[in-house]
């Protein structure tokens, strides 16, 4: 269902916060009666917009379709462009000059504004994939109620890229080089890109090393270990980036957090049937096809059941 369908139900308004050399940008989506609480999505890594998609070969718009559904259950959503990008492009100069903690700074700034527009007890962070990540260094901000984690690594960052890279089979010449440069970005040192296989050049940019270098220093299992507030951990088993171990890693680290495995969604929250990979990739360009099936309810469930706790 698009939002053109359901504009009597629900409103949308785009909203704006301070960064540090222009402003932040967002869509709010609310329902007309007033919201059980708000929740802000977080985008995965990479250029991902607010809807998420990217233009590196991501147009399945779940971000939105994910705003539509939770907004169906009574609930707000704000979906933001990240730092530098897209509607945020001029809240800094270089949209490669970023940290995990920087967008932790922006969904605080992001709170306080959702905490000025609405009248809520409960305020939500959902992370998805990388945006997990920030979710969890965000978490301590007292009007934080809890978060949802949505294919979030259970590990850190470069364990994570360690193992996609040996994962694909067509990756095999690259990971004489590859490997060493995570090590040493794990240590905190920056490695000349000029020799390299032009693959990894993309990968490892100089330009992105920083980013890299900080994003690697943070633990996710660590993150949730001592977080008291609730926490549901979402994962799909057609999941190309994220595994269901990384899921269980997270709930083992927190055993009270609650986890939600759903079969048939994939990376970008989409139903994937079968292990067909043509039809997995397929639907990263799909932006009609619906989120997996469970994937709202859960999310609404554990909302509505902690919310009524939150309240203040």
């Amino acid at each position: 269902m698009s939002l053109a369908s359901m504009a009597v139900t629900f409103s949308e308004t785009l909203l704006d916060a301070p960064g540090p050399k222009g402003l932040l940008k967002g869509t709010l989506l609310t329902p007309n009666s007033k919201p059980n609480a708000v929740v802000l999505i977080v985008p995965g890594s990479g250029p991902t917009d607010r809807d998420g998609n990217n233009p590196l070969g991501v147009n399945a718009s779940s971000y939105r379709l994910l705003a539509e559904g939770l907004a169906s259950k009574g609930f707000a959503t704000l979906r933001i462009d990240k730092r530098g990008m897209f509607g945020s492009t001029m809240a800094i100069e270089d949209a490669n000059a970023v940290t995990i903690s920087d967008y932790v700074d922006d969904v605080r700034t992001w709170v306080k504004v959702l905490r000025s527009k609405i009248q809520t007890p409960c305020i939500w962070v959902l992370g998805h994939s990388e945006g997990g990540l920030v979710a969890l260094a965000s978490a301590p901000e007292d009007d934080v109620c809890g978060l949802v984690l949505v294919a979030t690594p259970g590990r850190p960052m470069g364990e994570v890229l360690r193992g996609q890279l040996k994962a694909n089979p067509a990756n095999k010449l690259l990971l004489k080089q590859a490997l060493p440069i995570i090590d040493a970005l794990e240590h905190k040192q920056r490695v000349d890109t000029t020799n390299m296989n032009p693959a990894l050049q993309n990968l490892f940019n100089p330009a992105v090393q920083g980013f890299l270098i900080n994003a690697f220093s943070y633990n996710p299992s660590q993150l949730i270990s001592i977080l008291s507030k609730p926490v549901l951990v979402l994962q799909g088993q057609r999941d190309l980036q994220v595994g269901e171990a990384d899921a269980r890693q997270l709930k083992a680290a927190n055993p009270q957090a609650s986890l939600v495995i759903l079969p048939n969604m994939n990376h970008v929250m989409k139903e994937v049937t079968s292990d067909d990979l043509k039809a997995n990739i397929t639907s990263y360009t799909e932006p009609t096809l619906p989120l997996a099936p469970g994937l709202i309810d859960s999310i609404g469930e554990f909302l509505v059941y902690n919310s009524s706790f939150s309240e203040k």
